[in-house]
């Protein structure tokens, strides 16, 4: 063995020494990046009550504890939840923002407003999804239908009275209910109202016959009884009615979902995502938070990152074509 004299120890204490420090720096600058010393600002383009607004409430009351700084929820509302996304987007690296967003801002909307300002891929960073949730196809009580292909027979008879009511022209439910007649072979008129409160009040006084939106605000009108549901389109029955039908058991091949997914603007950095991905996974495993959704007629979701990114580009393929195909103009 060589011999060691006390240079060659002195050399290696220092190169050992400096070692140890460079260590620790990185250590350090990797928790002063992913450190938030200030309040977490999740955005919601919308308005405050809706599904949206309750999911980002729910999950930012459980990650203030877990990041030791507030978490404010901000409403800003406009274009369909299209503004907060032109805002957030230009968030500035040393802002601790995300937007909690659904498929009509992050995949509806690039693909039919033409002044859209904001790339959903390039400006947006996909953090972690959240909840899904299914869609209702209703019928007004006055309709004498019971099941799908009664309704569908019905619309077939009937052409000129098939009309078909949506919370939103442009929004998903409107695509989904496009996506059924083409499924169906079935001509349908979409008629777009302001939100679905007046739908749900036309249908139940029978103004339109059809209605498509989503499952937590229709299904508590259906077990009142002032309406009725045919069919929900998850691949398998909802928890929240077990006795309707998935359109594939109602006898249309369909399904189709829509969700609520945090993302951050591209210039949040990269280990400051990460951490904030897996600690809202860690939320949602939370069996309170999983109530809480459950409890609003809600499913939660636990997801990683990558499963989200993976979710939003399978999400985009099966939808894309439909909106485009539907040649639809705001």
């Amino acid at each position: 063995m060589p011999k060691t004299t006390p240079i060659t120890r002195r050399l290696a204490t220092l190169l050992a020494a400096a070692g140890f420090m460079a260590s620790i720096a990185a250590t350090a600058t990797t928790a002063s990046a992913q450190t938030f010393d200030t309040p977490l600002h999740i955005v919601v383009g919308y308005a405050p009550g809706g599904a949206t607004d309750r999911v980002a409430r729910i999950v930012g009351d459980k990650l203030s504890s877990r990041l030791g700084v507030p978490v404010v929820v901000d409403n800003k509302p406009g274009a369909g939840g299209r503004l907060a996304a032109q805002q957030v987007k230009t968030t500035p690296a040393s802002q601790n923002v995300l937007m909690l967003a659904n498929p009509a801002v992050m995949v509806v909307a690039p693909l039919v407003f033409k002044d859209n300002n904001y790339d959903p891929e390039r400006d947006f960073v996909p953090v972690s999804y959240v909840n899904d949730y299914n869609f209702a196809l209703a019928v007004s009580p006055t309709l004498p239908v019971r099941e799908l292909n009664h309704l569908l027979a019905w619309m077939r008879a009937n052409p000129n009275q098939a009309n078909v009511g949506v919370p939103a022209t442009g929004s998903l439910p409107h695509f989904f209910g496009l996506m059924v007649g083409e499924k169906a072979k079935v001509q349908t008129q979409v008629i777009g109202y302001r939100g679905s409160a007046p739908l749900l009040n036309d249908l139940i006084g029978g103004q339109v016959p059809i209605a498509v939106d989503t499952e937590d605000v229709v299904i508590p009108q259906h077990a009142a009884g002032k309406l009725r549901i045919l069919a929900l389109s998850g691949a398998k029955r909802s928890p929240f009615a077990p006795n309707v039908p998935t359109f594939k058991e109602a006898g249309l091949d369909l399904s189709a979902t829509g969700w609520n997914t945090f993302f951050a603007p591209a210039s949040m950095p990269k280990d400051k995502v990460e951490r904030l991905s897996n600690i809202i996974r860690e939320v949602m495993q939370d069996p309170d938070t999983q109530r809480k959704f459950k409890d609003s007629g809600m499913t939660p979701v636990v997801s990683t990152q990558a499963q989200t990114a993976a979710m939003l580009k399978s999400y985009r393929a099966q939808w894309a074509p439909v909106v485009q195909k539907s040649g639809y103009q705001p």
